[in-house]
């Protein structure tokens, strides 16, 4: 079990799937998230949350004021596990649902008409860079003009490789495990080096 760390559904515990997911530790998560919020990424922000798993991180934005969450997990247990976890926080919310879709992610960045404010990505490690470089592709197709892109890898696996249409913003190491920050690329600038990545 896992809880959401703070807003208007603190405290509240978060199932876990049993197998299949790499759920974010909840220091990773707390350190993640206020980050975020700190920089007024979260409140009124559209969230989408791929590779979700238990939901737990957008579930945690809708938590702290986002207006809205969307979860995609292809796997049907965890998906279950999802739509579990956004109702626990639905009650505490006063009826603020996440949305759960059980879909892949890519099935869904094709399908989807929405616009979105904060993206993460959180795809298991053993994901092939180049499936995750066609995944980032996509986002960058659904995305505000000042989204904000987060990406969960182990520091092992190095730098994700970064399509047309989105910019490093920075990266922050937490041990085992590596957040990089994207950003959509204002037309006509060429990318630039990623900042000097930092630890926790």
């Amino acid at each position: 079990m896992t809880r959401i760390i703070a807003g208007g559904a603190g405290s509240i515990p978060l199932e876990v799937p049993d197998a299949g997911t790499r759920p974010t530790s909840e220091r990773v998560r707390e350190s993640l998230i206020g980050a975020l919020e700190s920089a007024g990424a979260i409140a009124g922000s559209a969230v989408l949350d791929l590779y979700a798993g238990s939901g737990a991180l957008g579930l945690e934005c809708l938590s702290r004021g986002a207006t809205s969450a969307d979860l995609v997990e292809k796997a049907p247990k965890a998906a279950a596990v999802a739509t579990r976890n956004a109702r626990r926080v639905a009650k505490a919310m006063d009826g603020v649902m996440a949305l759960v879709h059980r879909s892949s992610s890519h099935a869904f960045l094709r399908g989807t008409s929405q616009r979105f404010d904060l993206v993460f990505l959180d795809p298991p490690y053993d994901l092939p860079d180049a499936e995750l470089t066609e995944t980032l592709a996509l986002v960058a197709g659904v995305l505000s003009a000042d989204a904000d892109v987060v990406i969960e890898r182990a520091t092992r696996s190095g730098e994700p490789t970064l399509p047309p249409g989105l910019r490093w913003k920075r990266s922050r190491r937490h041990g085992d495990t590596t957040i990089w920050w994207a950003r959509p690329e204002p037309a006509g600038e060429s990318d630039q080096p990623l900042p000097a990545s930092q630890s926790a």
